[in-house]
């Protein structure tokens, strides 16, 4: 009798999961099947979109880093709404789930107020283009040429082949030079000679440097001028246009030139000096 009592309470058992099952696959069954549905239809529908948008701005020819970032982030704000729609099919109430992911949102924006503003810099300055790679700037206290542009930060490689970071709020934030944005940019200096020096052959040393350096665009024509009468010497301005490229090269040159042909031509370049008059006080006694 205790085995068949035994038995019997197993079957009994064993019918009441089975129930327990049926009833469950009944009423939750549709919902789980919907949320797989939803889930998988949903994340197709969401890369088809990211793929359109994806599309759309490459197409405009916008910045390949704004478009992978841009790609992510939509892909993550439409995955969340097809999570939460399949959430809300089984029954989950999402409104206090969006709540709670609304406050870690908020506390994570403050959290991350510096890198987000590099973020939305960052946004800013590969939409607007203001530099590219390649170009010579100064921005965010920083000159050097642009080695790259991320969404965090700028890279810049320094005259002296040093690498600066330099965070894309820090530039966006502040005035920036491109020195690369025109291809002819005009070298400006500035040189003295002696009040006792022929004025009018010295300007025209100046003017033949120019004209002999091939370096020189005629257009904008190249300018040479007196353009003060300082203190100890009479100063030239010496304003020649160049191509980008080749500025600092006739920079350099130009001084050089300058200085060679003024020494072979007697023409003296002052430099401040200081006359000291010394009086002889008498003792009187």
């Amino acid at each position: 009798m205790d085995v068949l009592d035994t038995a019997s309470q197993t079957v009994d058992k064993t019918e009441q999961y089975v129930n327990m099952a049926i009833q469950f696959a009944y009423n939750y069954g549709p919902k789980i099947i919907g949320a797989i549905l939803i889930f998988m239809i949903g994340k197709i529908i969401s890369r088809w979109i990211q793929h359109i948008v994806v599309k759309l701005m490459r197409k405009n020819k916008l910045d390949e880093t704004l478009v992978t970032f841009i790609e992510s982030l939509v892909y993550i704000m439409l995955m969340i709404v097809v999570v939460l729609a399949a959430l809300n099919t089984l029954g989950v109430q999402t409104t206090s789930f969006v709540a709670i992911l609304g406050a870690a949102g908020l506390a994570v924006g403050l959290a991350l107020q510096g890198t987000l503003g590099n973020v939305g810099s960052g946004v800013m300055l590969i939409s607007f283009r203001p530099f590219k790679v390649g170009d010579f700037i100064s921005a965010g206290g920083e000159t050097g040429t642009v080695a790259g542009i991320s969404i965090f930060a700028t890279t810049l490689h320094t005259l002296d082949n040093k690498v600066v970071t330099v965070p894309n709020s820090a530039i966006a934030g502040g005035n920036i030079t491109n020195f690369s944005a025109k291809e002819v940019r005009r070298i400006d200096l500035k040189f003295g000679i002696g009040y006792g020096d022929d004025l009018k052959m010295a300007k025209g040393v100046l003017e033949d440097i120019i004209k002999e350096d091939n370096r020189v665009l005629s257009d904008p024509a190249p300018f040479v001028g007196v353009s003060e009468l300082g203190d100890s010497s009479v100063n030239f301005v010496f304003r020649p246009w160049v191509k980008s490229a080749d500025y600092w090269d006739v920079y350099f040159d130009m001084h050089e030139k300058v200085k060679l042909t003024f020494d072979e031509k007697g023409i003296s370049i002052p430099f401040p000096q200081m006359d000291i008059h010394l009086n002889k006080i008498e003792d009187k006694k």
